[in-house]
């Protein structure tokens, strides 16, 4: 039989989980200790989109499943907060239709407090731009798409 305090939960470890989910744009994190292990996750929109809510824009619903096949695609390779320019108030690293040449900038993901800077993997023209400055991303989201 189960003792009471077996059940209780620290609720300021799961806020501290809560706010790590927040800083990191992560959907879900897991926390274990021996045999005990907490759960947090939030809704993302695939999750509000599963349950009903529209997405936030065409273009978003779109781009998970048609958008991956294009060739130009760049995609995050992880989880963290997109950036457009090299700090606030600076101008942005690509403009849409802008030529770019291989290695050049295209934005900046924060993941765990570190800039990781998102280079042109090939030369082209920028045709579409599929995130806002400060918006979360997960690893796989098409970004932007040069053609």
């Amino acid at each position: 039989m189960a003792k009471s305090n077996d059940l209780m939960v620290d609720g300021d470890l799961v806020r501290a989980l809560a706010a790590l989910l927040e800083e990191t744009g992560l959907s879900e994190i897991e926390y274990a200790v021996g045999d005990r292990l907490i759960r947090v996750s939030r809704a993302t929109a695939a999750t509000a989109a599963s349950m009903g809510a529209a997405p936030r824009s065409a273009e978003a619903a779109a781009a998970p499943a048609a958008l991956n096949e294009e060739p130009g695609a760049i995609t995050a390779p992880m989880v963290g907060t997109v950036y457009l320019a090299a700090q606030p108030g600076a101008p942005a690293f690509v403009r849409l239709g802008d030529a770019v040449v291989t290695g050049q900038p295209l934005l900046i993901i924060e993941a765990m407090k570190v800039m990781n800077e998102i280079r042109a993997p090939r030369a082209g023209r920028i045709v579409r731009i599929l995130v806002d400055d400060g918006q979360p991303v997960e690893y796989g989201m098409v970004l932007m798409i040069i053609e």
